[in-house]
């Protein structure tokens, strides 16, 4: 099977997100063909290169979208005159109703003449782009804001669409204009993403359009995979827009989501969590597989093997240091946990992640200061603090299972959490844990930890001291967490699910090619879902036509599992 992996600012760059569940997928599939399509974030990311690929990627693609260039394509009076319509539509289609509202924008409430509004819009953009050349030059002129302006003045829009000045529409269209950018990529031709058999998109947004463009040209099916609801993390990061603004790109995001999961064949939510933001948005629940993250329990396996600890009364927090971490409610659980266990000790295993990392690590470096103070036995003795602030490749701490292992309990004490990864790593590692409901940790968990609200240290507090005083309870548990992991959160599991899935789409998905033998009858079942697979599946001398005749026919024998691997950049 030939498989179209898009992704945006992930992998195969090397410093991409989700880059390690992606190169596990394609390296454990190694039975499928796989043509990446990757969208990158920023320049940097492309400076940094790829990571080393195997050779079932028989092709790479990638375009960027932290800028794009106009291509210097000109626009007749028809063209200009279709897009005002197109970009019209769209823009009404966001501000109409109750658009801008958070029930609506979660796909709730939405009639369903508005949606297809939107869809048609949408589709009517990207064939003016594959006529044209592109919209670069389009999306960004002076028309497409004379066009959202109008939509926003119209009778009927939302309140705060009517409220929108002109720097508000600026930002709007260029906002637009940025998320719009796959719709002017060449990767929709014949030999592009119209030659595959699946296309999987490994997160929802930018990665998933080129999966709605293929599915819209060529009827290709589509698999969208989150990890991390796109949506949610639209949400989370435009709180600090102007009304107008963040109103707008609700509804665009929303409604860009409704369509993205309306058109998909299967979803693949990560976790519960993400499954019930997805339904809220709009997700067909007959659609929706949970896939967890496949992860490397390999490198945790001597540890997770062997039930001692290096410091048994240690608390051993891992992670990247951020202020949704909430390391300050763990700072003020440790100075309770400290006046009823003298001995306990508190190590935080991190780096911190970016500038406003940096600006919170030495937040917590003060507090721990000021709530420890250094303790000497003698008036001129050096005293230690209670608390440590490390990372990995230390001296004391090489590898990251050694961090686990440096302590008897790990504690998570996040106020915002998707899929715990840090958790899960735990539980590679046999260690009892003690973490705060939010995200997926409850349903990581599941029953094999301490479970406390978030943002409250003496809950926290009770629960640790509640580990460190019991170790036969803290073995037992930690056994019991890592007969879970290895059950649930392998690479193997992730892998075999998916195959699963792709041949399950595969399978209800109409033929779009005939094939015929050699007197010109057609063959049933000629072409069957693994028909990429090195071997002969078909007959040698059949040879492949369309109906219609559309331009990826070819009247050559079908020559199976025969790609050359390529790499290829588009614009």
């Amino acid at each position: 099977m030939r498989i179209g992996l898009l992704t945006e600012g992930g992998y195969p760059y090397v410093s991409g997100d989700a880059r390690l569940w992606c190169d596990r997928l394609v390296r454990g599939l190694g039975q499928h063909e796989f043509d990446i399509y990757a969208l990158s974030r920023t320049e940097r990311q492309e400076s940094e290169g790829w990571v080393p690929l195997p050779p079932q990627v028989a092709l790479v693609r990638t375009a960027p979208m932290w800028t794009a260039e106009d291509g210097g394509a000109g626009y007749g009076r028809r063209a200009r005159r279709r897009f005002a319509e197109c970009y019209g539509e769209l823009a009404a289609a966001l501000c109409a109703g109750n658009a801008g509202d958070p029930a609506e924008a979660l796909g709730e409430h939405i009639p369903a003449a508005e949606a297809d509004r939107f869809g048609s819009a949408l589709y009517g953009l990207a064939e003016l782009a594959r006529e044209s050349g592109g919209l670069v030059g389009a999306l960004r002129s002076e028309t497409a804001v004379r066009a959202l302006e109008r939509a926003c003045r119209a009778p009927g829009a939302l309140r705060a669409a009517r409220e929108a000045r002109v720097p508000d529409l600026l930002a709007v269209a260029a906002h637009l204009e940025r998320a719009l950018r796959p719709l002017s990529l060449d990767w929709y031709e014949d030999d592009g993403l119209g030659s595959v058999d699946l296309c999987h998109a490994t997160s929802g947004g930018p990665a998933a359009l080129p999966g709605l463009l293929a599915r819209h040209f060529h009827g290709v099916p589509l698999l969208v995979t989150e990890y991390g609801v796109r949506l949610r993390t639209h949400y989370l990061a435009a709180t600090d827009a102007p009304p107008a603004v963040r109103s707008l790109l609700a509804a665009f995001h929303g409604r860009l989501a409704i369509e993205i999961y309306d058109r998909a064949a299967v979803i693949t939510p990560g976790n519960a969590h993400a499954r019930r933001w997805q339904e809220r948005c709009g997700a067909d629940r007959a659609k929706l597989r949970t896939v967890y993250p496949g992860m490397d329990a390999a490198r945790f396996a001597e540890v997770g093997e062997s039930a001692e600890s290096a410091d048994p009364d240690a608390l051993v927090w891992v992670g990247r240091v951020e202020p949704a971490k909430d390391l300050i409610s763990l700072l003020h659980a440790f100075a309770e946990v400290r006046k009823e266990e003298p001995t306990a000790r508190l190590r935080i295993v991190g780096a911190p992640a970016g500038p406003e990392g940096e600006a919170y690590l030495g937040h917590c470096r003060a507090l721990a200061a000021q709530l420890f103070p250094d303790e000497a036995e003698g008036r001129h003795s050096v005293g230690d603090n209670p608390v440590s602030f490390e990372e990995i490749g230390g001296p004391e701490l090489p590898t990251l299972a050694e961090a686990y292992a440096a302590g008897g309990v790990t504690v998570l004490s996040s106020v915002v959490e998707g899929f715990p990864i840090s958790l899960v790593e735990a539980m590679f590692c046999g260690r009892a844990t003690v973490s705060t409901d939010v995200g997926a940790v409850v349903e990581v968990i599941g029953g094999t930890g301490l479970v406390v609200p978030p943002r409250n240290p003496r809950a926290l507090a009770e629960a640790c001291l509640a580990l460190l005083r019991d170790p036969e309870r803290r073995e037992r548990l930690g056994a019991a967490a890592r007969a879970r992991a290895l059950e649930l959160f392998t690479v193997e599991q992730n892998t075999t699910a998916f195959h699963g899935i792709y041949l399950e789409i595969v399978s209800h998905t109409p033929v779009r090619r005939v094939v015929l033998d050699e007197t010109g009858e057609p063959l049933p079942f000629a072409a069957p879902a693994e028909a990429h697979v090195p071997g002969r599946w078909t007959d040698p001398a059949a040879r492949v036509v369309a109906r219609g005749g559309p331009g990826w026919a070819t009247d050559v024998p079908v020559r199976v599992g025969s790609s050359t691997p390529a790499t290829e950049g588009a614009r």
